[in-house]
């Protein structure tokens, strides 16, 4: 088995600042590496402007002969350049492809095969073959010991339930904490009303099936796993006595989704108590099954801001998006959240199926009303492992057709090659471009409205937009050929801590 590996983040280019939330998956499969005694090395790209150069530098100066790479589906053109540079500087080293967009892309590919057809998926899933020697599915923290054997095979599937490498509430208990000492922390900036905060991660997956959300068919992605409420406060405890940090993002799917949030919720109050400190956390909550209970658990608690993905303020569009959540259920959400001081970023979205002015119009005018604290907007993207995406045909070429089938609406979506193209999604106002249309807007007509309805909405509420940090910029301009230590570090076998390379 190859004993040692570099570990790649690619940049999110995408995003108003890559140095917010660092991409704790593949940390989490560097720290199951350490402990088996495999030498990781870590390349994080994340706002690195000429990251290709970084790729290029490293590889030409290390021995290393195994690369992996994480990529979520807006990070594979930039993971695309990524696998070129090292290709083309090491023609005999292993690449490894793992994380959220091969995942997708494959579970795509079943379902095509299992219908009997060829599509999207599995053109998008061969692809990706031609490129990566070996193609890491589903949980990766076990399954990447089989990638790293001398006779790996093209595919490495943790996400197959069946499978010993599919992650088990067992498993998530007993597996390390993500290696973040493999980054430069320090780097990352992100606060929760004016406290420090780090991200983590407390259980995995959600059970819903709304159309435009990514692993529907994936049980990586849709089956909930969980670890128990005193491994995640131990988790905590430790990013407080390694880092001094008190904030904690909880970048879970759904956390009341979890029975036991109310317990977790007293733990963390007792901790605190404990510890003689004052906790600030953020998370992610579904609407239609927050209660008061919950809100007041979770204050107690330190929360003060809750994140909900409302989508639309229009009936028509929660019941095409299959929501589960009615615009009743949404502004329940709101008064509950108000009623026990926990501020509510809304996440809006337009571009679904019977989308029009009328309803975009209406999610402006249901924002106006309910007077979120925060909120986002973008035009959707048809990922592979979405509904959308996975449940369309080919009606003209290169355009393929969703259709709800409870009312015959419809989203058409202009075929993207994942691997090249990233101008299909956005995060910067102004620009946007959309890869859908509805029988109602057009693409242009889209964009159009989702820039109405956030400058209207910030500008009626006083909302300011968010502003992005500049670019990380790696220089070598004296020659000296060193990686800094914010875009490479590892760690000895021995366990003896960091050395910056």
């Amino acid at each position: 088995m190859i004993k040692r590996i570099c570990l790649i983040t690619p940049p999110s280019i995408f995003l108003l600042d890559e140095r917010v939330f660092m991409t704790l998956g593949i940390l989490k499969v560097a720290a199951v590496l350490e402990q088996a005694g495999v030498e990781v090395e870590m390349l994080d790209l994340s706002g690195v402007e000429n990251y290709e150069e970084v790729v290029r530098d490293y590889a030409s100066a290390s021995a290393t002969s195994c690369y992996g790479l994480t990529a979520t589906t807006p990070q594979m053109p930039a993971a695309t350049k990524i696998y070129r540079t090292i290709r083309a500087m090491r023609p005999q080293a292993r690449i490894i492809l793992g994380g959220p967009h091969v995942t997708l892309i494959h579970a795509a590919y079943q379902y095509e095969q299992k219908r009997g057809r060829d599509g999207r998926g599995t053109s998008a899933y061969r692809s990706l073959g031609e490129m990566f020697d070996v193609m890491v599915v589903g949980d990766g923290e076990l399954a990447v010991f089989e990638a790293l054997e001398t006779t790996a095979p093209k595919l490495v599937d943790g996400d197959d339930p069946r499978s010993s490498y599919f992650l088990t509430n067992q498993n998530l208990t007993e597996l390390p904490f993500p290696a973040r000492h493999l980054i430069d922390v320090d780097s990352y900036h992100y606060s929760i009303d004016g406290v420090r905060a780090l991200s983590m991660i407390a259980q995995l997956g959600c059970p819903f099936g709304c159309g435009f959300c990514g692993g529907r068919m994936s049980p990586f992605l849709r089956r909930i796993r969980m670890r128990t409420s005193e491994n995640i406060v131990r988790e905590m405890v430790q990013l407080y006595e390694t880092y001094g940090m008190t904030g904690f993002m909880l970048y879970d799917d759904e956390l009341n989704v979890n029975p036991k949030i109310i317990e977790l919720m007293d733990l963390i109050s007792a901790t605190q108590e404990k510890l003689g400190v004052e906790f600030r956390l953020r998370g992610f909550i579904k609407a239609e099954l927050f209660t008061d209970q919950q809100a007041a658990a979770m204050y107690r608690a330190g929360f003060r801001w809750i994140l909900v993905g409302f989508e639309s303020g229009h009936e028509r569009i929660l019941t095409n998006i299959q929501k589960k959540s009615s615009r009743a259920d949404n502004t329940s959400c709101m008064d509950i959240a108000r009623r026990h001081h926990l501020k509510v970023k809304a996440l809006m979205s337009v571009g679904h199926p019977g989308e029009s002015e009328e309803t975009v119009r209406a999610t402006a005018d249901w924002l106006l009303a309910v007077k979120p604290d925060d909120f986002d907007t973008s035009v959707i993207t048809t990922y592979p492992g979405t509904p959308y995406f996975d449940e369309a045909v080919e009606t003209k070429p290169g355009i393929w057709t969703y259709t709800y089938p409870k009312s015959g609406d419809q989203l058409h979506s202009l075929e993207v090659d994942y691997r090249e193209v990233a101008e299909y999604y956005k995060g910067i106002p102004g620009e946007y471009t959309s890869y859908v249309y509805t029988d109602y807007l057009s693409a242009p007509e889209l964009v159009r409205l989702r820039d109405w309805l956030e400058g209207h909405v910030r500008g009626k509420l006083g909302i300011p937009y968010n502003t992005a940090a500049p670019a990380v910029r790696y220089e070598h301009s004296m020659g000296q050929g060193v990686i800094p230590s914010t875009i490479l570090k590892g760690t000895s076998t021995t366990g003896s801590g960091t050395r910056m390379m």
